[in-house]
């Protein structure tokens, strides 16, 4: 009777599969589908809270993963802890990025890449899935090169250890069992936490972090250049394309609906609470460990900083940094493989769910293990350009990301799809200040890695004539929305708790304005032209490697 009910209520809901509508079971606790009761004891708020966790836990700490090391002790290693307050900035960020995913999935059922699909047609709904697939699995090798260098300082076996992790990861996501995958998720979670006590050995001035924490300033004569790719990259390795699909995906997998919002919201802060935490540690240890040091501003990789912190420090800490680093991989290769197989079950159409077993789910499945095989193999191939591999996905990441943050925006306006949990002006504001800032550093980014010899002065005419124009365009929109207001539903005329988007095929048309649909087409173009651009590069590098 009970599967009966679940399917009825799939089939009045715009969920893709039948498996998404049911029992929360998280790794923490269970809430009943047909649970009402309202929580108004600490207790009873404190295990809704422990069912509900997890996505944001996920999302956040799988970020934290191999690239994300190399960026941040690059950071640390060549200009101390002086970027520091790069992360406090991106704080609000990530919540704002993340939150848009998180109602999109809570309201819809749907996920992102099938949004698009459905609402901005065939071409945008492909390329999201096809590039998302490509950046994926580069970003998965990068993975396994973490793993690799993890490894090679622990003097364990390469080849073993990486066909044990992706071993790992593909069986542990494939039990048909959602609260198993979770914990064993979770369990990673707190293996990241080992980034704690390697501070507390080195332990680097506490009111030095504090300060460049909320100062701002930049490292004294270094090449400006330099240091704006750098925050570049702490800017990429922070909001990547591939959070935006997992988060929403993951929510809906988790069957987590509008009734538990606050509780999914807290579960993300504490996500980016720990995200930045372990971000914040790396740096600074790093730092304090190659200070004054023949290897500062040397930096080559996580494996050489494991080697500084066991040179200067001890082999304790340099161990459980190299476990964090292979911790941190494995994390983040099963939630980017997830990433790509939920988006290809929702333009699909297929079963894409943790609750299904494999034999109900064989391409869903099948795509997550062909990834991961796929990449462990390459990184244990003799003469593959790792380097060129790694150089690409920062260079794709940053392509493509103002493209899935235009698609978000989009998304939480679009009153067909999210009703009364549409954005408000101010989210707008805010949001559309941060894709401004996206696309300039996508622009800049992309450009240096396509032509290394980018000057300083360069890099600011981009930065002072792209704030111009976004300011402008921001202006304009606003005087547009002044003109002509669009009309919404009061909040207190629907009980959003109850609100969900209808089933796909009972949505209006999408309405797009000729603007947006100008501004589409350049989207269009200047993807188009940075990827040609993109692939010749890295042909001319695999031709002169060679």
């Amino acid at each position: 009777m009970s599967s009966i009910i679940e399917l009825k209520k799939a089939a009045d809901s715009a969920v893709l599969d039948s498996a998404h509508v049911g029992d929360i079971r998280g790794a923490l606790g269970t809430i009943a589908q047909n649970d009402t009761t309202q929580r108004t004891t600490w207790g009873a708020r404190l295990r809704t809270l422990l069912a509900i966790v997890g996505p944001g836990l996920i999302v956040m700490v799988g970020d934290n993963d191999a690239g994300a090391f190399s960026t941040y002790t690059q950071a640390g290693q060549n200009y101390g802890t002086v970027l520091l307050w790069t992360l406090s900035l991106l704080i609000p960020v990530l919540y704002v990025n993340q939150e848009m995913v998180l109602r999109l999935g809570v309201v819809t059922g749907v996920g992102h890449a099938r949004l698009i699909l459905e609402r901005f047609g065939k071409f945008w709904g492909a390329f999201s899935v096809i590039d998302l697939f490509i950046l994926n699995a580069l970003t998965i090798v990068t993975e396994f090169i973490g793993i690799s260098l993890g490894l090679d300082h622990l003097g364990l076996s390469r080849d073993w250890g990486i066909a044990i992790a992706a071993a790992l990861i593909i069986i542990t996501a494939s039990t048909g069992d959602f609260r198993r995958f979770e914990r064993f998720a979770l369990l990673l979670v707190l293996g990241s936490l080992l980034l704690v006590p390697v501070l507390l050995m080195v332990h680097p001035p506490i009111s030095q972090i504090a300060h460049h924490m909320f100062v701002p300033s930049m490292p004294k004569g270094a090449p400006l250049s330099e240091v704006m790719l750098l925050i570049i990259a702490i800017v990429g390795t922070t909001v990547a394309p591939w959070q935006l699909f997992f988060q929403q995906s993951y929510v809906i997998d988790k069957r987590i609906t509008p009734r538990f919002m606050a509780y999914e919201k807290a579960d993300l802060w504490i996500g980016i609470a720990l995200v930045v935490m372990g971000a914040v540690a790396m740096i600074a240890f790093t730092a304090a460990t190659f200070a004054g040091k023949p290897e500062m501003g040397q930096f080559v990789d996580a494996g050489a900083v494991a080697d500084g912190i066991a040179k200067y420090i001890g082999a304790t800490p340099s161990v459980l940094f190299s476990i964090a680093l292979i911790d941190a991989s494995i994390i983040g290769a099963a939630a980017v493989s997830l990433s790509t197989a939920y988006a290809i079950g929702d333009v699909l159409s297929l079963n894409h769910s943790l609750h299904r077993k494999p034999t109900e789910a064989k391409t869903f499945y099948g795509v997550y293990a062909i990834l991961v095989v796929i990449s462990a193999a390459l990184v244990l191939l003799p003469n593959v350009p790792l380097g060129i591999i790694t150089n690409a996905v920062q260079t794709l990441a940053g392509i493509l990301l103002p493209g899935a943050s235009v698609f978000l925006l989009l998304l939480c306006n679009d009153k067909a799809v999210l009703g009364p949990w549409v954005n408000k002006p101010a989210t707008n504001l805010f949001t559309g200040a941060v894709v401004a800032i996206l696309v300039l550093l996508s622009i800049i980014l992309t450009a240096s890695v396509l032509y290394p010899s980018i000057t300083s002065g360069q890099i600011i005419a981009v930065l002072v004539g792209g704030s111009i124009i976004a300011a402008l365009g921001m202006m304009a929109i606003g005087v547009s929305h002044w003109r002509h207001p669009s009309a919404t539903v009061p909040d207190s005329q629907v009980d959003k708790s109850e609100w969900r988007m209808p089933p796909l095929n009972q949505l209006p048309p999408a309405q797009l304005s000729l603007r947006r649909r100008v501004w589409l087409g350049v989207l269009r173009a200047y993807l188009a032209a940075a990827l040609i651009l993109a692939i010749v590069k890295v042909v001319e590098m695999i031709i002169t490697k060679s």
